[in-house]
């Protein structure tokens, strides 16, 4: 198949799993932030249980893949030999802090951002241009010269992920490794997950988990199967479709750096959509038409200085954090767990320590000046 057939074909299902996305996240309220928040400061598990079931399906079903030769797992930016321990870790708190101040992680924005929250709309602008530094701009020179630094990187001959540390036992091959470990962790999660009888009970909750599990599988599958062809300037197999060139899934901080490079250079033929692109608009237009539907749309603006103030740091935060920690609460903390990658796993519990920390802050100065 042409090359611009595979891109486009990538493209529009990337948008079309962004729109699914979007509508589900805003109908069930799916939110990573908003589940920490539940368990932190009421002791509720509801939304964590959803957020644990999208990663051990997404786990599971990635495995899935890999095992029957649908994903190279090794191609992926999760899976590499570099291992940035303290970018993971710096990256991850401060995403953690960010999406606390900012009432979201990046996934909530561009949901509230469709249901027409002005709030957001300056947190995504802040975030995109703060990934976008860090990317590319002065942040970028901190970021690998100090955390990603060869003093403060280990490294992996085989990978970084689950199986390959612990390669050789019991005489499996690494992709039956894999898949056994991804079965084992992710059916110890279902049954934490399912033993909860009012989850059981909560068809949202169920809803949310099940659906975004799904669709990080089917990004997998659409870029890393559907769209692994020939490159026509190189004539190297490559994939195509993506801004790493590397199989990708559901991830929202780097992506929203480079819908804001898209606008700015729209002219620019070289500037194209790609799969992380549209799934920013498509979770963005599919949550503006559950609130269309429902007649749930409204306009939400800032309640006052100081929360605009708080917005636009937590943005910062979390574009530097997500870039720094090479995902956000879903880029790592379900995309890249699913992987069994070891970074992910360590991004995401400094995300989560990050943001709880900052919950138990935040409550601690409001029972100060209450």
């Amino acid at each position: 198949m042409d090359a611009s057939v595979v891109i486009k074909t990538i493209v529009w299902w990337g948008f079309g799993l962004g729109i699914v996305f979007g509508f589900i996240a805003n109908k069930t309220n799916f939110c990573t932030m908003g589940a920490v928040s539940d368990v932190v400061n009421m002791g509720h598990w509801g939304r964590m249980r959803a957020w644990l079931l999208a990663i051990a399906v997404a786990m599971i079903g990635t495995n899935v893949l890999a095992y029957f030769g649908y994903l190279d797992l090794s191609k992926t930016i999760y899976t590499g030999n570099s291992f940035p321990w303290l970018a993971y870790i710096v990256g991850g708190l401060c995403f953690g802090v960010g999406m606390t101040l900012a009432s979201g992680c990046a996934n909530r924005t561009l949901v509230r951002v469709g249901g027409g929250n002005l709030r957001s709309v300056v947190v995504f602008i802040y975030l995109g241009f703060a990934a976008l530094m860090t990317l590319r701009g002065i942040l970028g020179q901190f970021r690998v010269t100090v955390l990603q630094a060869p003093a403060v990187t280990s490294q992996f001959n085989h990978g970084q992920t689950l199986s390959a540390l612990l390669s050789g036992i019991g005489g499996l091959s690494s992709k039956t490794l894999q898949l056994a470990l991804a079965v084992v962790i992710g059916l110890a999660i279902l049954i934490f997950v399912f033993k909860d009888k009012s989850f059981r009970k909560s068809l949202d909750n169920n809803l949310s988990g099940l659906v975004v599990g799904l669709l990080i599988i089917s990004g997998w599958y659409l870029t890393g199967h559907l769209g692994f062809g020939e490159n026509p300037d190189t004539l190297e197999m490559t994939y195509l479709g993506t801004n790493s060139h590397l199989a990708e899934s559901m991830s929202f901080v780097a992506p929203t750096a480079y819908t804001l490079e898209y606008w700015a250079y729209w002219t620019d033929a070289s500037n194209i959509v790609t799969f992380g692109v549209a799934t920013i608009f498509g979770v963005g237009i599919g949550s503006f038409l559950y609130a269309l539907f429902t007649k749930s749309f409204r306009w939400e603006a800032f309640s006052s200085a100081q929360d605009m103030f708080y917005h636009i740091i937590g943005g910062t935060l979390m574009g530097f954090g997500g870039v720094t920690a090479m995902g956000c609460t879903i880029g790592q903390g379900i995309t890249g767990v699913s992987t069994l990658s070891l970074g992910s796993f360590l991004a995401l519990a400094s995300i989560v320590a990050g943001s709880a920390i900052t919950m138990k802050i935040q409550y601690r100065i409001m029972m100060r000046e209450a």
